[in-house]
């Protein structure tokens, strides 16, 4: 009997043994939330005393961001409305890195903005940004009870007897009754699926809207919450429908009041003089080398990594949705150029004081920009390694359209993949663990050895095997630089790097601790020809380095549009008699969804109008989360893309994966000796 135990528990050994190996690939993923960040202009010199008395960044005894400068800033470009400021002044105390008392100052002042829809005679309503936020006055002159904005849409929506059109932020509209004459719609607004108003709306007089008035938002009486304008209304055979045009509605539920005794991070100075709030530091504020330093309510500076004062003033996002990020904006029919010092979508390198990427406009006749009259440049360089202290020297880079793409080839702009990973972050991944990197591209720790020195690691694509390594961390450089061949015709492509800073067998989890990873897609590899096209950049010159691309034909700036410039890039035009446009690019994070309660009705995209974009800042402790909605339209037509190359992700993930017993053989041979000992003791 003791001999059938022994058996049956080596047995059992040697199955949880292989087991374990055969189940590394089902375990908890983990990965790192992507983030847009959305910047100002760049400053750098010396001192701040050096850039407060350069006149191309101020006045000389000043530099302030308004948001022409500060793309995060509200503005509202058919109307031209910005409202807030933020400026560093040259005050006692401010020297080297350190910003004297009240020499940062935050201010916002209420402006005028018509509704989306301005064939509804609704006239226009207040606004203000606060901290790059878009906010309405609960009254028009006095700035200091607010409410965000959920909607300003100018859509159509259908709604037949029944149906719930949801709002947003809890907020939802209810089409009750159509009458049995066909011009009267009973409509109710709920808060949380509450109760809130309800109205009979006529469409054979008035103005066929309904304004929803609530009492006692902080403190005031009959505040207008909601304003829905019903086009017409339908009563069939079938169904009883209304068709709604405009909607405009405002979070009263979560308005705020700000009182001077308020504190907003480093801006903790509070005046509020009727329609203008004035936020300035009461203590110093210190501009440290390479940090992120909190100004107030979600906006930070970031400050680079090098002897010369280098920063910017930026707003993060974090949660889900659709940002513009957008260049200067342009007025009349000067030429003008974009960098990345003034359009925030471009790549930048704060710590390298790398860009790459111009856009320039000229010629422009009317709303006509003529042939070669748009030019697109960009321009290899090299940066940093986010984890400099683990891997030697620099790494090509290339903005391309506002993407950061590294080159195959340090000196070609042919042949380019996107960065997926640069990051210094510390991952610990134990035995059998599986890290995401993004892409569909993935590191395993298969097994640690028994002296706890060494990692097995693996790369997949799209849960393929493609290379593994084992990584010493007793000798060399601890770096395992994983290369791939026939990446759009070229071998040897490094493709990604990861250091192991250390390894660890414990009694309980074998672990290994990572603190360097750098990735590009190389399985999506691009390569660029002279005969390319990108919207209405078709003229593709490359030459070693650099790619150069300009219009051969006219482009219009329509009035009120979204015109394409190429690869995911284009122009907004104001809905104005005068010319005034920006550049911009769109980036999403996470998966939008859009819910409602009838199948038939698409709930209303709040990124589709309103302005600037929201916040929920994480990058410095103790920061104060927001949400912001952005006025992003999005573009009818799609952008040219190159081809693929599927090639090298074909000929990686179609590989033998390497199955042969290495790490996991000696928990086993243990186990066996264990056993044989237990036999050998009851005999």
């Amino acid at each position: 009997m003791k001999r059938f135990v022994a058996s049956a528990l080596a047995a059992l050994m040697l199955l949880t043994v292989f087991a374990s190996a055969a189940m590394a690939d089902d375990n908890n993923t983990t990965s790192a939330a992507s983030t847009v960040e959305i910047r100002g202009p760049v400053y750098n010199g010396s001192s701040l005393t050096d850039i407060l008395a350069n006149t191309a960044y101020g006045n000389g005894t000043a530099i302030t961001m308004d948001a022409n400068k500060f793309a995060a800033f509200y503005y509202d470009i058919d109307d031209n409305v910005t409202t807030e400021s933020l400026s560093i002044k040259n005050v006692a105390g401010t020297s080297g890195r350190t910003i004297g008392e009240h020499g940062l100052v935050y201010t916002t002042t209420i402006g005028k903005a018509e509704y989306e829809n301005k064939d509804v005679d609704w006239g226009n309503y207040s606004v203000i940004g606060f901290f790059a936020d878009k906010y309405i006055p609960l009254k028009s002159n006095a700035a200091d009870k607010l409410a965000k904005l959920v909607v300003d849409s100018d859509d159509k929506q259908t709604l037949k007897t029944g149906d719930t059109l949801d709002l947003g932020d809890g907020y939802s509209l209810q089409a009750k009754q159509v009458d049995v004459d066909g011009d009267k719609v009973w409509l109710e607004f709920d808060k949380d699926g509450q109760y809130v108003d309800d109205q009979i709306v006529s469409t054979d007089s008035g103005d066929h809207t309904w304004t929803c008035e609530v009492d006692d938002v902080q403190g005031e009486d009959d505040v207008p919450v909601l304003k829905v304008h019903v086009n017409q209304v339908f009563q069939g055979a079938v169904d009883s429908v209304a068709q709604i045009d405009a909607i405009w509605l405002i979070d009263y539920a979560n308005a705020i009041k700000i009182d001077s005794d308020d504190e907003f991070g480093k801006l903790n100075d509070v005046s509020i003089n009727g329609p203008t709030i004035t936020i300035s530091n009461d203590d110093t504020f210190s501009l440290t080398r390479d940090s992120d330093q909190e100004i107030g309510q979600g906006l930070y500076f970031k400050v680079a990594d090098s002897d010369a004062l280098r920063f910017y003033a930026y707003k993060q996002q974090t949660t889900s949705g659709t940002y513009d990020v957008r260049g200067t904006v342009v007025s009349g029919t000067q030429p003008y150029t974009w960098t990345p010092d003034n359009f925030a979508g471009f790549f930048y390198d704060l710590k390298k004081n790398v860009g790459t990427e111009t856009l320039n406009v000229s010629g422009v006749d009317g709303r006509t920009i003529p042939e070669n009259g748009l030019k697109y440049s960009t321009t290899i360089s090299k940066v940093d390694y986010d984890a400099d202290d683990a891997f030697n020297g620099t790494y090509p880079v290339l903005g391309f359209f506002a993407q950061k793409y590294v080159p195959l080839k340090s000196n070609d702009a042919s042949k380019l993949a996107k960065l997926v990973v640069d990051s210094d972050d510390k991952q610990t991944l134990k035995t059998g663990d599986t890290l995401d990197l993004g892409d569909g591209y993935s590191l395993q720790a298969k097994q640690v050895d028994v002296d706890g020195d060494k990692v097995w690691l693996e790369l997949d694509k799209d849960g393929q095997y493609v290379d593994d390594q084992i990584v010493s961390t007793d000798s060399g450089d601890h770096t395992w630089t994983c290369e791939v061949d026939d990446v759009q015709g070229e071998d040897n492509v490094p493709v990604l790097k990861v250091h192991v800073n250390q390894v660890f067998q414990g009694a309980v989890d074998s672990i290994a601790q990572i603190d360097g990873l750098w990735l590009i897609d190389y399985a999506n590899a691009i390569k660029i020809d002279s005969d390319d096209e990108f919207g209405k950049l078709n003229d593709v010159s490359i030459n070693g380095p650099t790619i150069t691309i300009s219009n051969d034909d006219t482009f219009s700036l329509t009035k009120d549009s979204d015109q394409e410039i190429g690869q995911g890039m284009y122009f907004k035009v104001a809905d104005s008699s005068e010319l005034r446009y920006y550049p911009y690019v769109q980036q999403t994070l996470g998966n939008e969804t859009t819910t409602t309660t009838s199948s038939n009705i698409t709930s209303i995209d709040n990124t589709t109008s309103i302005d600037n974009t929201s916040v929920t800042p994480t990058p410095v402790e103790n920061s104060t989360e927001e949400t912001q909605d952005v006025n992003a339209s999005t573009p009818t037509e799609t952008p040219v893309t190159s081809t693929p190359d599927t090639s090298a992700a074909a000929n990686n993930t179609t590989e033998t994966k390497n199955n042969t017993p290495g790490f996991e053989i000696v928990p086993a041979i243990f186990g066996l000796l264990s056993v044989f000992y237990i036999v050998r003791k009851n005999r």
